[in-house]
């Protein structure tokens, strides 16, 4: 991944991260990636949610991470596509969880969810 070299400290940089980009990634691959970008402040968009145990993992390092002077830790929301639309009748029957679902990941300290609903996340964003 290239160094952004000219980041402007105007405003808050968002990382719209794709489907394609987290293929064939290891869990521990992607959560990294998930947290060296809140780390550096910005907001990371999933297109493709992560598993309910990739999740929990990204919880859990999370927690080993927190530092009062450096890091706060995340605020995470997720909202699901359409199930039916998205789900084969067999990962249906089989009870298997899709992770076909927008996830929103940014710094505790500046993204508050104010609006969450099953088609919309709504956040307030704010600077350091």
């Amino acid at each position: 991944m290239a160094e952004v070299t000219n980041r402007s400290h105007d405003g808050v940089q968002i990382d719209l991260i794709s489907t394609e980009r987290m293929d064939g990634l290891a869990s521990m691959e992607k959560i990294r990636i998930i947290l060296d970008g809140v780390r550096d402040g910005n907001i990371v968009i999933l297109e493709e949610g992560l598993t309910p145990d990739e999740e929990s993992r990204l919880i859990e390092v999370t927690m080993t991470e927190i530092s009062p002077d450096e890091f706060n830790g995340i605020e995470i929301e997720t909202y699901p596509r359409s199930e039916t639309a998205d789900q084969s009748f067999l990962d249906r029957l089989m009870g298997r969880e899709s992770t076909k679902k927008l996830t929103v990941i940014g710094p505790a300290n500046q993204i508050e969810t104010l609006h969450k609903d099953e088609t919309l996340i709504s956040a307030l964003v704010s600077r350091k």
